[in-house]
C-alpha cells in the first residue's frame, strides 16, 4: 500500500486522531451529505429496530475520508450497541477474528476497515459468522481431528473498502446491505465546515469556509484538516478569525491551489506536459522523472487527476488532458479542443 502523508491525503493521519473523533457526528440526524446513502440507512435501522432484531451486515464502499468509520459509529449508537473497529491487515489469524467475535455481544456492530486486505483463510471464518452466527473451530490434528460449532450472538458486520473490486465474490454476496459513499457537493462540505468550527470554536465568516471547502477535493477529512491548518495561520499571522483573504493566503502557503492541488500532483502535470511534450508516457517513467514511487503516483495522485480529467489512461501510457494545459497554464496543443468551447456547445 502506498503511504501518504500530505496535507490533502484523504488517508487518516497521526494528527487526524485526535481530533477526528471529537468532529465525528454521532447520530444520523447530525450527518451531512450523502443524502441517499443516509435515507436508505435511516429506513434499514428504523426497520431493524421495529422487527427487534440487529441490522443486516452492511457493506461501504467509496475513497478514503467520506464517512465509512463514522457511519459505522452512527449505526452502532443508533442500535444501541458497541462498535468494535479492527482492521483487515489486523487481523493475520483465524484465532484472532474468533477472539474478537467471541467478545462480542448482541447487537454489537463488528467494523472492519480495508476488509478487501482480509486474509482468505480468515474470511472463511467469517461466512459462518455472517449467515449463521456460529463460529465452526477444529480441534486436534489429523485423523483425530473434529469441528465443534459455537453459537454467537446476534450482531451486525459493517465492512469499508476503498477497492470494491478487490473483494471476493462469496464475502461481497453475504453483504445484504451495500452503499457507495460519493465525494461531497461544495454545500455539504460548506456545512461541515460550520459545524466543525462551532466545535473548535474557530471564528470563520461564509466566504472563507467557501473558499476551504472548494480545496478540499470534496473530501471531509480534507476539509477538517485545512481548517485546522488555516486556524494556526489566522492566528500567527491574522487576526484569529478566518476570513476570504486569510483563507487563500493560509491555502497559498501550504501550496493548495483553487482545486486542490499541491505541489506534487502539479509536478506530475508538469512532467507530462513539458518533458514529454503532451505525449503518451508509462507509469515508471512518471515515476522515475519525478522522483515518485510508481503504485503511489497510481494509487494516490492519479485518481483526483483521472477524477478533474486532468489526464487520461491509454493502452500506450497516460496522457495529459486539455483542461490540465489550461490549468497549468500552457498553450493547448494544436489538434486539441479547448474544454471550455466543449462546453459552450449544446
Amino acid at each position: 500500500m502506498a503511504n501518504d502523508d500530505r496535507l490533502i491525503s484523504s488517508s487518516m493521519l497521526a494528527e487526524d486522531e485526535a481530533n477526528e473523533f471529537s468532529l465525528r457526528p454521532k447520530y444520523l440526524k447530525e450527518y451531512i451529505g450523502q443524502k441517499a446513502v443516509k435515507e436508505h440507512v435511516e429506513i434499514y435501522i428504523e426497520a431493524a429496530k421495529r422487527r427487534g432484531e440487529p441490522l443486516d451486515h452492511a457493506l461501504f464502499y467509496g475513497p478514503p475520508g467520506l464517512g465509512k468509520t463514522t457511519l459505522a459509529s452512527i449505526i452502532a449508537n443508533e442500535m444501541g450497541g458497541t462498535l468494535h473497529i479492527t482492521s483487515g491487515p489486523a487481523i493475520s489469524h483465524k484465532g484472532e477474528l474468533a477472539a474478537i467475535l467471541t467478545n462480542i455481544a448482541p447487537g454489537d456492530v463488528l467494523f472492519i476497515d480495508e476488509i478487501h486486505r482480509l486474509n482468505a483463510t480468515v474470511e472463511e471464518v467469517l461466512y459462518p459468522a455472517m449467515e449463521d452466527y456460529a463460529l465452526d473451530i477444529i480441534i486436534g490434528k489429523g485423523p483425530s481431528a473434529h469441528s465443534i460449532r459455537l453459537d454467537l450472538p446476534h450482531f451486525t458486520l459493517i465492512g469499508a473498502t476503498t477497492r470494491m473490486g478487490l473483494l471476493t465474490a462469496p464475502l461481497r454476496d453475504r453483504f445484504g446491505i451495500k452503499e457507495q459513499l460519493q465525494p461531497y457537493s461544495p454545500e455539504d462540505l460548506l456545512e461541515i465546515i460550520v459545524r466543525s468550527a462551532g466545535i473548535l470554536d474557530i471564528p470563520i465568516d461564509r466566504e472563507g469556509a467557501i473558499e476551504i471547502a472548494s480545496r478540499s477535493r470534496g473530501t471531509p477529512r480534507i476539509v477538517n484538516r485545512l481548517l485546522r491548518r488555516v486556524r494556526d495561520y489566522a492566528q500567527v499571522r491574522g487576526e484569529g478569525k478566518i476570513d476570504l483573504a486569510t483563507a487563500r493566503a493560509g491555502l497559498d502557503m501550504l501550496s493548495i491551489d483553487e482545486l486542490g492541488l499541491d505541489t506534487v500532483d502539479r509536478r506530475i502535470l508538469d512532467t507530462m506536459i513539458v518533458k514529454f511534450r503532451g505525449r503518451a508516457v508509462g507509469l515508471d517513467t512518471i515515476a522515475a522523472a519525478t522522483g515518485d514511487d510508481a503504485s503511489t503516483i497510481e494509487d494516490v495522485y492519479e485518481p483526483y487527476l483521472l477524477q478533474l480529467g486532468f489526464i487520461a489512461r491509454t493502452p500506450r501510457g497516460r496522457i495529459p488532458m486539455p483542461a490540465a494545459y489550461l490549468h497549468m497554464g500552457y498553450d493547448l496543443p494544436k489538434d486539441a479542443t479547448d474544454p471550455r468551447q466543449e462546453r459552450m456547445n449544446f
